[in-house]
């Protein structure tokens, strides 16, 4: 059976963005692993990047906008400042920004696991798997405590991002290869 123009150009792009997809996440993994501290800190300069680039857009958007009203233009003023500032404070402190940044997501997730557990529990009663449900709540209480209270849980997690986006990048690569027009 053959493939149509478009079948094939569908393809090939699935399997471009795939490979592409594998390629960079087992790069960032393998920076990740080999200079955990090093990554953390570009990640922590990208999220600063961002922060200066939209203030100027938002800035931009207030200082140039025929459109907007008076309070819209003051407020994108307002905030594509802060996101300035907020930008070249991080900046000048990339370092700091990088252990706030750890705490902040580990503290958020430890968070996000302890509501998943408290909410796997309330959906118990209509859970078709009790056991499974019980065991996942507990383990996802205990998870988002331990995480919590133990900064090093943080550095863990952080590991296991970097090896998860290794393994998930190659089986990504793998699927490239493989991918066929069946798949559509």
């Amino acid at each position: 059976m053959s493939t149509s123009p478009a079948e094939t150009s569908a393809v090939n792009g699935i399997r471009t963005a795939l490979g592409i997809g594998g390629v960079l996440s087992v790069i960032v993994g393998i920076l990740i692993l080999v200079w955990p501290g090093k990554t953390a800190m570009v990640v922590a300069a990208i999220i600063a990047i961002y922060a200066i680039a939209a203030g100027l857009v938002y800035a931009g958007l207030g200082i140039f906008s025929k459109s907007k009203g008076g309070w819209a233009r003051v407020g994108h003023i307002a905030l594509g400042i802060l996101f300035i500032i907020a930008g070249v404070i991080a900046f000048a402190n990339l370092g700091a920004t990088t252990t706030w940044l750890a705490i902040f997501i580990g503290i958020l997730v430890g968070i996000m696991w302890i509501i998943e557990g408290i909410v796997s529990l309330s959906t118990l009663g209509d859970a078709s798997s009790k056991g499974w449900t019980i065991f996942f709540a507990i383990l996802s209480l205990i998870a988002g405590i331990v995480l919590l209270f133990s900064p090093l849980y943080i550095v863990a997690l952080w590991w296991v991002l970097g090896i998860s986006l290794v393994v998930l990048g190659i089986i990504q690569i793998v699927r490239a290869f493989t991918f066929s027009a069946k798949s559509l």
